[in-house]
């Protein structure tokens, strides 16, 4: 029984657990067991709470047991990526310098996770301040993606300890954030479920910030439906986090299984596909013809802005911000700081208070361009990637792979990345779909669809059997 429960989604564990097929204690267990044989190889944790995870799980058995269940939730496991503070615990960003800085804070997200009665079974690998969509960390390791076994593969960054801890089984989710493609990029090369909400859909309070901006945690999961579940638990205002207030919580479930049919589904342009992997753009076409067989309709739309034009705007927000929170540290070339990580933070020193400024203006102004073009559909649908995971010695640091994640964030989009299919040498392929701001439900509900009728999201990384 053990072994095959680190193998369930969460709403599986959270049905068995009501039914009492089996205990929070036998679910923690089957996940310490896993981290215990995998973990050498894959390096996906910072650190691995395991008897504070013991405990918590006697604790959640016996208030089960009592009949004092606080939800659905209680007693399943999770991890967090290590920028997400828990008072007492060491939070180091992913970085050498802050190796041993203790929190002195909890994240409203992780209160709200706890008191759900989640189990925060440690602390998942980021990239350094996580700036980098690679996935790498010079100085703190980097995470092996478990569908390579030979060859160590990018893991996808910057929540690639989460990506991989979910993808091999280690846990049956986890928390990232994005402020480019850092939820979407793991999700994609790992093959689970990323979603990239909405910015102040979910409180940053307590979550180490790379750019205030941009920055929106997302959790990674197994399946849509565990995505659905845990944005309803995480999402809602916080006075500590002035993004929350006034996106109003919205409960994804009603629409979840409501099926794609009558839904307008845009597909990029032809200009967009210039350098996307063959494979890729094979399954990506392969989704939209299975997509509008179940209903949808496949339009076209004409966007004020490229990808990459989008993109490159992005920088200029984000460096600009990452330099201010962090400009002491990598100004100082004595401290360890990544030698790949160092100049993009740094880059954002040569750009001008003015042109700071106007970017945050023109990304108001872009904004509303958009909109008006997303008008006459419900959804954009791209590739994550635009290659499958590459090995690690072949990243070239001063290049990106969120070509296709980077303008969500810049728009105030939210996006569900979802497996769609491998490459011929068993790599993981990912759709994206692209919703308006707010709207994480129609996102969830095509991913629902879509995973309801594949099988991409069962298969077990090589790595990980």
């Amino acid at each position: 029984m053990s072994a095959n429960l680190s193998q369930l989604p969460v709403h599986a564990l959270s049905a068995g657990i009501a039914a009492r097929r089996f205990s929070p204690v036998d679910v923690v267990d089957a996940c310490l067991a896993r981290i215990a044989a995998l973990e050498p190889k894959l390096h996906a944790f910072v650190a691995v709470h395991e008897r504070e995870a013991r405990l918590a799980a006697e604790g959640a058995d016996k208030a089960i047991r009592a009949g004092h269940a606080v939800g659905p939730l209680h007693g399943i496991p999770i991890a967090l990526k290590d920028l997400i503070e828990i008072e007492g615990q060491v939070a180091t960003g992913g970085t050498a310098v802050w190796r041993n800085r203790v929190a002195t804070r909890t994240a409203t997200l992780a209160r709200k996770l706890i008191a759900a009665g989640m189990i925060v079974i440690g602390k998942t690998h980021t990239v350094e301040f996580a700036y980098g969509g690679w996935g790498t960390n010079q100085h703190m390791g980097t995470p092996h993606n478990p569908w390579d076994a030979a060859t160590h593969r990018t893991p996808g960054g910057s929540s690639s300890g989460s990506g991989v801890a979910v993808a091999a089984r280690m846990v049956p989710c986890a928390i990232g954030t994005d402020t480019g493609g850092s939820v979407r990029l793991p999700a994609a090369w790992c093959g689970i479920t990323g979603l990239k909400t909405t910015i102040g859909r979910i409180s940053t309070y307590g979550v180490l910030p790379l750019s205030p901006t941009l920055d929106t945690p997302g959790p990674l999961t197994r399946s849509v439906e565990d995505a659905a579940i845990l944005l309803g638990v995480l999402q809602g205002a916080d006075a500590r986090d002035s993004h929350t207030i006034g996106l109003p919580a919205s409960d994804p479930m009603p629409a979840l299984h409501r099926g794609v049919k009558g839904l307008r589904l845009a597909r990029m342009a032809v200009s967009e596909r210039a350098g996307v992997d063959a494979e890729m753009l094979a399954a990506y076409d392969r989704s939209l013809d299975q997509l509008a067989a179940m209903g949808a309709e496949i339009v076209d739309l004409a966007l004020p802005r490229s990808f990459r034009e989008f993109g490159a705007l992005s920088g200029r927000i984000m460096s600009p911000e990452a330099y201010a929170l962090l400009g002491d540290i990598v100004d100082n070339n004595d401290l360890p700081v990544d030698e790949a990580v160092r100049p993009r933070i740094r880059a954002g020193a040569a750009v001008s208070a003015r042109d700071y400024l106007l970017a945050l203006a023109e990304r108001e102004r872009l904004k509303q361009e958009f909109a008006a073009a997303f008008a006459g559909a419900d959804a954009l649908l791209t590739p994550v990637t635009m290659t499958p995971a590459i090995p690690v010695a072949e990243v070239d640091q001063n290049t990106t792979p969120a070509f296709l994640t980077r303008w969500v964030n810049f728009l105030d989009l939210c996006a569900l990345s979802v497996p769609n299919g491998f490459s011929a040498t068993g790599l993981p392929l990912a759709l994206q779909i692209v919703c308006r701001g707010g709207d994480e439900a129609t996102a969830l509900r095509i991913g629902w669809a879509w995973q309801n009728a594949t099988d991409w999201q069962d298969r077990i990384p090589p790595m990980a059997q």
